[in-house]
């Protein structure tokens, strides 16, 4: 059967993954990415909103254009990295300390990697209500890729539930593309994405009910409303229930770290709910307990693609270093000062309790990267 080798595999070719493998390559190690999807750049390729956050993390640059640049950056290490796409990483086998893989629906191989990057991203999570499994109801990831990717619209006519950046973001990437958007229904008290994202779709008129959520979608072979309902304190259905006519249900109420890779290496996980889900322990240098494995972007913690690629950055630096080959000195404490900065605010200081939570000193005695 066949098998490849690398010095670092890096699992996932987003912005978490793209970062670490130009970081490594850049202090001389070889790389091999691996991307399930059949172009790489993950979440980027389908942002076409301009980035926040600071100008070393392209702050005013459409993600789109975000995912032409690290890849432009990686050719520049074009006999140093490989990128395998259309390939899944289909498990570990601590026993063998490999990894096997399909590429397409034919090709089974393994893959032996002395560090390995795993920047496998997110799921998105989904409710339950009745008929949610008729055709029309989709992930807000699903409805990015279908107009942003393939340009293809979804519907006509949407309602959103979930007011976080990503659900208020799709929402107006639907307005532009011609689609009317009915109403966005958030279950909270507050809207939980940046105010400036849910002003944009309130100026157009778009309704934005708090303490809201989908009861249960209507029609039989696609769908041709839904009904939605108040919420109380307790999250308990209250009030009186509305109709509203739409074919298209966007569900955008989150998302969970992907970490079974993680997990069948034996990392330490910790369940920590301001990252979103269980994620695995880690050093400053991205390193878990298995010294082997690092982690990076959403699958160590829910955050802003900006912050994923740093933390790339600081994984791909760490490995390399791991490897003997020589790195800046004091790149790492530059990279965490850039991570700071960019969770400086109500929502950074979240998402740092969590850090808090699995950031370990040192590893038994062992030095950091």
């Amino acid at each position: 059967m066949k098998k490849l080798s690398t010095e670092v595999l890096v699992i996932g070719g987003g912005a978490a993954g793209l970062s670490a493998a130009a970081e490594a390559a850049s202090a001389g190690a070889k790389v091999l990415v691996v991307e399930s999807d059949l172009r790489p750049g993950g979440q980027l390729i389908k942002q076409t909103h301009k980035f926040f956050g600071s100008k070393d993390e392209y702050a005013g640059t459409r993600g789109f254009k975000i995912a032409d640049i690290l890849l432009d950056e990686i050719n520049s290490f074009k006999d140093s990295v490989s990128i395998l796409q259309n390939t899944t990483v289909s498990g570990y086998y601590k026993e063998d300390d490999e990894f096997t893989a399909m590429r397409g629906e034919e090709e089974y191989f393994h893959i032996k990697a002395k560090k390995t990057i795993v920047a496998t991203g997110a799921q998105e999570r989904l409710i339950p209500f009745p008929n949610n499994d008729i055709p029309g109801v989709y992930g807000a990831g699903a409805v990015q890729t279908l107009m942003n990717v393939y340009g293809v619209l979804p519907g006509r006519r949407v309602l959103m539930v979930g007011a976080g950046n990503i659900g208020l973001i799709v929402s107006y990437q639907l307005m532009q593309a011609g689609v009317q958007v009915a109403a966005v229904v958030e279950a909270a008290p507050r809207v939980g994405g940046y105010w400036v994202h849910a002003a944009k779709i309130r100026r157009m008129g778009v309704p934005i009910l708090l303490r809201h959520s989908i009861k249960r979608a209507l029609g039989e072979k696609c769908i041709t409303g839904a009904v939605i309902t108040g919420l109380n304190e307790r999250f308990e259905p209250v009030g009186p229930e509305q109709q509203i006519n739409c074919d298209l249900i966007c569900i955008a109420v989150g998302l969970s770290p992907t970490t079974e890779l993680l997990s069948q290496a034996g990392c330490k996980m910790m369940y920590v709910p301001q990252l979103c889900g269980n994620v695995a322990q880690r050093d400053r240098g991205m390193r878990t307990s298995n010294p082997d494995f690092y982690t990076a972007g959403d699958a160590g913690g829910i955050e802003e693609a900006s912050a994923a690629m740093v933390e790339g950055r600081i994984a791909g630096l760490s490995a390399a270093a791991a490897l003997g080959y020589p790195t800046e000195h004091g790149k790492l404490d530059e990279y965490w000062g850039r991570l700071q900065s960019l969770r400086k605010g109500e929502a950074g200081a979240r998402i740092c309790q969590g850090i808090d939570c699995v950031l370990v000193k040192d590893w038994e005695g062992v030095a950091h990267a």
